[in-house]
């Protein structure tokens, strides 16, 4: 459970909150953002998702103003580290609100990738993408500060 006032607890952003999700898969996207780019994306994930009859890895998604980094909830094994500046989206689908989605840029081939990954439940999907928006509020803060004296 989520407390009422947790849009307002900074402190553990900054150490990173994390969230134990189920990793749905991944699709690259033509647009950084919108409604209608991740409205086509996230079905067709989910669908390719439902056709492989694998059992889908735990991770465990950390958010903090640095950005997003998913550690495999089994091996404790890094998956990936995303940076904060490299993701341009993030939501939860409107149809199938557990599913917690964002759209970063790869920093290999640069092409921009949605990944895709299930909540136990819609309100921890919504928490995700709320902390994700306020992680990026807080690393813009951070940034300006640093810059405020240039």
């Amino acid at each position: 459970e989520l407390p009422e006032s947790w849009a307002d607890m900074q402190e553990p952003l900054l150490e990173g909150m994390c969230f134990t999700l189920k990793y749905l898969g991944m699709t690259l996207v033509e647009k950084p953002k919108g409604e209608d780019m991740a409205a086509a994306a996230i079905p067709s994930i989910v669908a390719t998702a439902r056709v492989g009859a694998r059992k889908f890895q735990k991770v465990i998604l950390t958010v903090s103003p640095r950005g997003i980094s998913l550690q495999d909830a089994d091996t404790k094994e890094m998956v990936e580290n995303v940076s904060i500046y490299r993701i341009s989206y993030c939501t939860t689908d409107k149809l199938q609100n557990k599913v917690f989605a964002y759209v970063a840029q790869s920093q290999e081939s640069g092409a921009l990738e949605c990944h895709a990954f299930l909540s136990p439940k819609k309100k921890i999907a919504q928490a995700v993408t709320l902390t994700v928006a306020q992680a990026f509020q807080m690393a813009l803060d951070l940034w300006e500060a640093t810059h405020a004296g240039r």
